[in-house]
């Protein structure tokens, strides 16, 4: 057909499909780097959702009840542009042109905050879809809490796009069991079976019978459909969206880059631009005349969803008008929780649960007092969605009111399962979706199960809190594949991951209200399975622990011969070392820093007052010294444990890793 005939008539559902292909081919052809095979592959299959099911409103991409839309296959990224370019969304020409480079908002992989319409940040393969079973967990549990007869507040669903690479993924498998096992009916996954990955065709190495895989989770799977076909995938969609209390799994066969003379059907497609011959030739099978970045007008309108998209809102906020004028204090309560607002009075009752939990004075595990600060907090936050991969027991992550959420219904804490990675990243998606705080546990050691999507967290910027107990050698017989050494310094070598090891009750109240309060990152909270004793200094202490390291004791007389630091269980050995050398004249100071990571945004001259320029420091941890010796410098100490530990009870163990008061009063001497 030629661009005269074309411009007279109303474009087929093909040519809209290929405008997609070809804004991804262009795009990775002018950054001579990117992945055009899954943007061409799965374009029907876009244009049938984007066109014909997805709501949304590209003039305001946080809208509260929009579809959820998550390219898993994040490499793909062209597509998810493409679709954003065309449908509306603030998303210029000039920002596909510029793809893959720098201060652009097409980023090589789709990231959160960074282009609208982007719903989370994915690459890594496998988590998207995690993602996506934590948001379409939040619409449910929000509707369940908020919905009321003849008023439907909360009412859409999470669509997702995975390829082979994704269900690959051993995450994939944690997140979509449990997906299954809750009834997630909401969410709808459509899975890119093109039989190819970048080393070639799958079936050398992956050859699962993926249908039956979820439907063994539980899920409705429609299989064998036609992702070319475009009345076949109007039916399947249709057929997902009924209700049947389970998630759905459409299975579209496709060809990887689909329209390329040479390459379709290939993994030369997969990673790596077509080239200049081939991107003629894939123009010239396509019937696409257009130049590189061309969209005829009649292709823009008929991708251009702002119309219904703003038609699509002004029903919802009709809706949401009378539901506030019948339900006003819960509209106000859903407006306050989506836009990540805590309550106005949360501040003075979080600094009175402080001030308490000083005057209490308690002996306690910290993972014990976390527990009561959680069983305190929830009451003044209904946002607070807690959870643990299978050691509520041991983690203390439940509370006395707490509701488990099931297949049905809401409730208020998740029991995970097993699945540390999976658990993460389904808070990742919570945490993204709004309207709640999500947190869970585990034991710290069990954290390297999570990192990757740890690390997305703090990427994104999320609200996100993870309660990691058993947190030393100090968890004792269970011995070293479960006893923590280097775990507290790689979380705080994750950048904008806020790390709190509390060493009382007090400074874990501090960490958990700080935790809560913070909207810009995640926090991990580092707790104890032994008891620990209260430290000196009353309810004002809590003011300075906020800071993430401060004085907690100064020498009776004089200026400080030594300092010493310490976090977490070994606070306590700092002051009984202390005593120690008190006893023997040597003028002591100690510092508690229950958050390195906070401590470090201090402000220069905050930091100094409290490290002391002059004498020379020592710091104390059960784990890794690398990292402290930015604190006490070269001409410093670092008392830790650089190796594995040992399966014996707590208090033989210790003592084996020269972390004693004695040991540390020696190595004082030595400094001084």
């Amino acid at each position: 057909m030629t661009a005269e005939a074309q411009a007279t008539t109303t474009p087929d559902r093909r040519t809209l499909a290929n405008a997609l292909r070809m804004l991804a081919v262009d795009a990775v052809e002018k950054a001579k780097s990117g992945h055009p095979g899954m943007p061409m592959g799965m374009a029907d299959i876009a244009e049938a959702l984007w066109n014909r099911h997805l709501r949304h409103n590209p003039a305001d991409p946080r809208w509260p009840d929009r579809d959820r839309f998550v390219l898993s296959n994040g490499h793909g990224s062209m597509l998810l542009y493409g679709l954003l370019h065309l449908t509306g969304y603030d998303l210029p020409i000039e920002e596909l042109r510029n793809f893959r480079q720098l201060h652009s908002k097409t980023p090589g992989h789709p990231e959160w905050g960074v282009t609208p319409g982007v719903e989370t940040t994915t690459g890594p393969l496998g988590q998207g879809i995690c993602n996506a079973v934590g948001m379409a967990l939040a619409e449910r549990l929000l509707a369940d809490e908020f919905n009321r007869p003849g008023h439907v507040l909360v009412d859409h669903r999470t669509f997702v796009f995975v390829g082979d690479g994704c269900l690959m993924e051993g995450i994939s498998h944690e997140a979509c069991s449990l997906a299954g096992t809750l009834g997630l009916e909401k969410l709808v996954v459509f899975y890119d079976d093109n039989g190819i990955s970048i080393d070639g065709h799958v079936q050398g190495w992956f050859t699962d019978d993926t249908p039956a895989r979820f439907e063994a989770y539980g899920w409705r799977v429609i299989r064998d459909v036609d992702g070319h076909d475009a009345a076949a995938l109007d039916a399947a969609m249709a057929d997902a969206l009924s209700p049947t209390g389970k998630p759905v799994l459409v299975c579209c066969k496709t060809v990887i880059g689909w329209g390329s003379p040479k390459k379709a059907g290939t993994h030369d497609v997969h990673g790596a631009p077509l080239g200049g011959d081939e991107t003629q030739a894939t123009r010239a099978a396509l019937d696409w005349p257009h130049a590189a970045f061309e969209i005829p007008a009649e292709i823009h309108d008929a991708w251009d969803a702002r119309a219904r998209g703003a038609a699509l809102q002004r029903d919802w906020q009709a809706r949401f008008d009378a539901y506030a004028t019948e339900h006003p204090d819960l509209a106000a309560e859903f407006t306050r929780r989506i836009a990540g607002r805590l309550p106005d009075d949360f501040a003075e009752r979080a600094a009175a649960f402080v001030t308490a939990t000083a005057l209490a004075n308690t002996t306690a595990a910290t993972r014990k007092s976390s527990q009561q600060a959680i069983a305190a907090l929830a009451p003044l936050l209904p946002e607070l969605l807690g959870g643990s991969a299978d050691l509520t027991g041991s983690n203390l992550t439940n509370w006395p009111a707490c509701r488990t959420v099931a297949g049905t219904g809401g409730g208020n804490y998740i029991h995970y399962g097993v699945r540390e990675f999976g658990m993460t990243a389904i808070i990742n998606g919570i945490a993204l979706h709004g309207g709640h705080i999500p947190f869970g546990g585990t034991f710290l050691v069990f954290s390297d199960y999570s990192r990757n999507a740890l690390r997305l967290s703090a990427l994104m910027g999320i609200r996100a809190i993870q309660v990691f107990t058993h947190d030393s050698i100090g968890l004792g017989e269970d011995g070293p594949t479960h006893q923590p050494i280097e775990h507290a310094a790689s979380l705080r070598l994750i950048p904008n991951m806020d790390v709190w090891r509390p060493c009382d009750a007090l400074e874990t109240a501090v960490a958990w209200r700080a935790a809560v309060e913070r909207q810009d990152g995640p926090t991990s909270l580092l707790l104890s399975r032994q008891n620990l004793p209260p430290q000196p200094g009353g309810a004002p202490r809590g003011k300075a622990a906020a800071r993430g390291g401060y004085i907690l004791a100064e020498p009776d007389e004089g200026s400080p011969e030594l300092v010493l630091i310490a976090t977490g269980s070994e606070v306590p050995l700092a002051m009984a070392a202390r005593d120690l050398l008190t006893a023997e004249g040597v003028a002591v100071r100690v510092v508690s820093m229950p958050s390195t990571t906070v401590f470090d945004r201090q402000d220069k001259a905050y930091r100094k007052a409290v490290l002391g320029t002059d004498a020379p420091r020592l710091a104390i941890e059960a784990g890794r010294t690398d990292g402290w010796w930015k604190y006490v410098g070269l001409d410093g100490g670092v008392i830790g444990i650089d190796c594995f530990g040992e399966s014996a009870p707590a208090d033989a163990l210790f003592p084996f890793f020269g972390l004693t008061p004695d040991r540390v009063a020696e190595a004082a001497r030595a400094l001084i």
